[in-house]
């Protein structure tokens, strides 16, 4: 396989990762006509477009399209701290980092993870990350921080294996990554495959542009693989540490 490297660096800095710094925040064929015979007329042939993959889940695939309607959204990206009702809170809608695009779509298709996350913090506080200075759960911001969803998801049992195969990621999957310099970025695999290798799915995230469809599942390091439908009924949670 081949690894994408090419990416333009001045986005990097930009990255919603740094929310865990700042926010402290188709054509037809044409027919050919007899000469000697009166012009039949021309049908126009319509190639069909190739089917998508599917997740093979009805909720991941929901999830899907919420993620891709996200990419006709004017977002700025802005990582600002922001007081927000909890629960169902959202920073304004014209602004986000890449967190809130994975929140987005996720509660357009019933989960909120502010909720979800604010209450295993309740319970759970000293299994999350310690990088904030945080003595207690903050539900204007906890659910915005990619360590902190990083933690989520692995207690949900949600964890799937980090590889270098693109067969690996579904869509409806989520991914972070490291950028590099402390700074973390998260995003959602969706069902539309790379023109460069129909074998990788491209990613609705935003790194400092707004809600975007890339193909940028290998340009940085992975450092976490997803695959999360919502919170559990039963059962206890998988335990993860914090540091």
């Amino acid at each position: 396989m081949k690894r994408v490297t090419t990416i333009r660096q001045s986005k990097v800095w930009r990255c919603c990762a740094a929310t865990a710094l700042v926010l402290s925040a188709g054509c037809g064929l044409r027919a050919t006509v007899s000469q000697t015979a009166a012009p039949a007329p021309v049908r126009q042939e319509q190639a069909a477009p190739a089917p998508r993959p599917s997740s093979g889940s009805a909720f991941l695939d929901r999830l899907v399209e919420a993620a891709i309607e996200r990419t006709t959204q004017q977002v700025r990206y802005d990582p600002t701290y922001f007081k927000i009702d909890y629960p169902g809170g959202d920073v304004p809608a014209e602004v986000g980092v890449c967190t809130d695009e994975v929140i987005r779509s996720y509660r357009r298709v019933g989960v909120d993870l502010q909720k979800e996350v604010h209450e295993d913090m309740k319970a759970n506080f000293g299994a999350y990350p310690r990088k904030w200075g945080l003595k207690k759960p903050d539900t204007n911001i906890d659910h915005r921080r990619v360590p902190n969803l990083m933690v989520f998801f692995e207690r949900q049992g949600a964890s799937l294996a980090v590889t270098e195969e693109a067969a690996d990621y579904k869509p409806g999957d989520v991914v972070t990554w490291d950028l590099g310099a402390g700074l973390t970025h998260i995003g959602i695999v969706v069902n539309v495959p790379s023109g460069a290798d129909p074998r990788r799915l491209l990613i609705v995230h935003n790194i400092g542009a707004g809600p975007k469809m890339e193909d940028v599942l290998f340009s940085w390091k992975i450092t976490g693989h997803y695959r999360y439908e919502g919170p559990k009924k039963q059962g206890a949670v998988k335990r993860a540490g914090g540091d």
